[in-house]
């Protein structure tokens, strides 16, 4: 029999973050499935793991830690 899987939603939204310039950011949020790939994005950009940004996922609770925060990552 097919079958059509259920939609991807957030559990939980995110919040905002505030953090003083120059301080770590960390933003999450929880999705209602599993292991589902994530894009983070900034506007059309999409964010990648590195010096600046740190992505995490683990089963359905998804990070992303900004580190040395500035004004422009708001």
């Amino acid at each position: 029999l097919p079958f059509q899987a259920l939609p991807v939603l957030f559990k939980h939204w995110l919040k905002n973050e505030e953090v003083e310039e120059g301080g770590t950011a960390m933003l999450h949020c929880e999705l209602t499935k599993p292991d589902v790939p994530v894009e983070w994005r900034k506007g059309d950009t999409v964010l990648q793991p590195g010096d600046k940004y740190d992505i995490r996922q683990e089963g359905t609770r998804v990070e992303l830690v900004i580190y040395d925060a500035e004004a422009q990552d708001a």
